[in-house]
């Protein structure tokens, strides 16, 4: 799709005097961005009007973050990726380990093909989640959207929710309408989400008229989740306490599934292609923009963090608080997560997840009795 041309004061000044300082940055779009890529897509736009200055403000507004290498640029609407190719396509193959603009992804979200999950260790996995992000085809993400875009995307969302029986039936709560005890319940049950306060998250503007148009959807069991118009048009979570991760997986999948259905048979589609899987907002979400996850013990692990986190990057995981991206272990129990998101499959990505956390348990068990763990690291 061909780009709109920027109609701003930019033409009155030259791109080398307006290019950011970008010198104490650490975050992927820093590192790929120059004054030839800032110079060429300066003064293009998507045809919703998100410009290359939209899409790098917040790595220009937070240099780095203490944790993780922040991506530093989002995306206003489905086009971004193809306007300023010439930055997301490098950025997400830095992100990604690789992954090329010719390279394509696949989707499977067939849970018969999982192989276990329904057998991890309740004494040492405490929980199990498996969540994702969607956008609709169509309106623009929430770093650019109107208000009527983001009243639209909860209309249809809604509509598509409201629809769901069975074991998925269940309720909206909308933010700007909530009671105080619904509220309450929420927070209990650790459903609500508040407003982003991450500037990471409001540099990119997606605290815009908070809280408009925004919301929770829950089932009746409290197993199947849906936020609207967070850092996405939605996103869809899976969730119970203990270790089966494969009947969470197999209620993800039947879900978005029947949520897809119902918004197709409404006219409406999600933003997918062949080579970026599901566009979502953050290109760090790109692909199946899947985060399968346990909260597990591992308090030996934990004891020698360095090596710990040698055996999860062989095992392509990653590990956090349970308390989320910021935060650290607490008594040995982390959040454990595939750290790949686009390249593979849905049913890979938890089948990755599953066999890696099966291995950490038996690893931690075999350290309870003092006992090496060296046979059971992967080379």
């Amino acid at each position: 799709m061909a780009s709109s041309k920027v109609k701003t004061a930019y033409k009155n000044f030259p791109a080398d005097a307006d290019f950011p300082d970008l010198s104490k940055h650490n975050n992927y779009m820093a590192k790929v961005l120059t004054k030839d890529i800032y110079s060429e897509l300066r003064n293009k736009a998507t045809p919703n009007g998100f410009t290359l200055d939209d899409v790098i403000q917040t790595g220009v507004d937070n240099p780095g973050h203490p944790f993780i290498m922040t991506v530093g640029c989002v995306a206003g609407d489905e086009e971004t990726y193809e306007v300023f190719s010439k930055l997301m396509d490098p950025v997400i193959e830095l992100r990604h380990g690789g992954f090329k603009k010719t390279d394509k992804h696949k989707t499977d979200l067939d849970a018969s093909k999982l192989k276990g999950g329904d057998d991890l260790d309740p004494n040492y996995v405490f929980s199990s989640r498996v969540r994702t992000g969607r956008s609709i085809r169509g309106y623009s993400l929430p770093p650019h959207c109107s208000r009527d875009e983001r009243r639209k995307v909860e209309k249809i969302t809604v509509k598509a929710l409201d629809q769901l029986d069975g074991e998925l039936k269940g309720k909206y709560y909308p933010l700007d309408k909530m009671t105080e005890q619904e509220q309450n319940m929420l927070i209990e049950n650790h459903f609500l989400f508040d407003k982003p306060v991450s500037p990471l998250l409001t540099c990119a503007g997606m605290a815009r008229d908070w809280p408009d148009a925004r919301g929770i959807w829950h089932n009746s069991h409290k197993n199947f989740l849906v936020w609207v118009n967070e850092e996405d048009h939605i996103r869809v979570i899976s969730m119970q306490k203990g270790g089966n991760m494969k009947e969470v997986f197999q209620r993800f999948c039947t879900g978005l599934t029947k949520v897809e259905a119902l918004m197709k048979n409404a006219g409406s589609e999600f933003m997918w292609n062949e080579h970026l899987g599901f566009v979502l907002t953050c290109p760090s979400n790109l692909g199946t923009g899947l985060r399968a996850g346990v909260h597990v013990k591992l308090p030996n692990l934990a004891k020698d963090e360095k090596r710990l986190d040698e055996i999860l990057k062989k095992l392509r995981l990653q590990k956090r608080g349970t308390g989320g991206v910021d935060t650290a272990s607490v008594g040995g129990v982390y959040d454990i997560s595939n750290a790949d998101r686009i390249g593979f499959s849905e049913v890979e990505l938890v089948q990755a997840v599953i066999d890696g956390v099966k291995l950490l348990v038996e690893m931690e068990k075999k350290l309870e009795k003092d006992e090496s763990i060296d046979a059971l690291i992967p080379q």
